[in-house]
């Protein structure tokens, strides 16, 4: 990146405003009884499929004992189900179980039905724009 202030300006505005969705977006829930912290566990199952807890501790960022205890939390809530490793006896795998798929499911679309919401509010021009940066965010955030 040059040193151009407008295009720090646009690199801080383009945060702020990926936060603020982001924000906003989590901010849509299905439930109070789910911590972010295990939403986003649940998230990268459903995303990644079956991991280990180790695999889904270096996923999100966390270290494994605090995963060990969102995995218990969630567990207890039946979102997921722990299945001995199939080659290593001292791991297990975690998945979601089909409590855990059904709330995935219900949380993606509370989170839609918001954004499509706010989506409607706006012209074809500024959708047709925004069509486009999802596209460049996307391709910049590596997926």
């Amino acid at each position: 990146m040059s040193g151009d202030p407008h295009e720090r300006s646009l690199a801080s505005r383009l945060r702020l405003a990926v936060v603020r969705l982001n924000r906003r977006l989590r901010a849509q829930r299905v439930g109070d009884d789910v911590s972010l912290t295990q939403i986003a566990a649940l998230s990268t199952l459903y995303k990644c499929g079956p991991l280990t807890p180790g695999q889904l501790a270096a996923k999100e960022g966390v270290q494994p004992p605090s995963m060990t205890r969102v995995i218990a939390a969630l567990e207890a809530k039946g979102f997921v189900e722990r299945r001995p490793h199939p080659t290593d006896g001292r791991q297990a795998i975690v998945e979601l179980s089909e409590g855990g798929l059904a709330y995935v499911r219900e949380a993606i679309s509370v989170r839609e039905a918001w954004l499509d919401r706010q989506l409607a509010e706006l012209g074809a021009d500024e959708r047709e724009v925004l069509a486009r940066a999802a596209e460049i965010i996307d391709r910049m955030a590596g997926n």
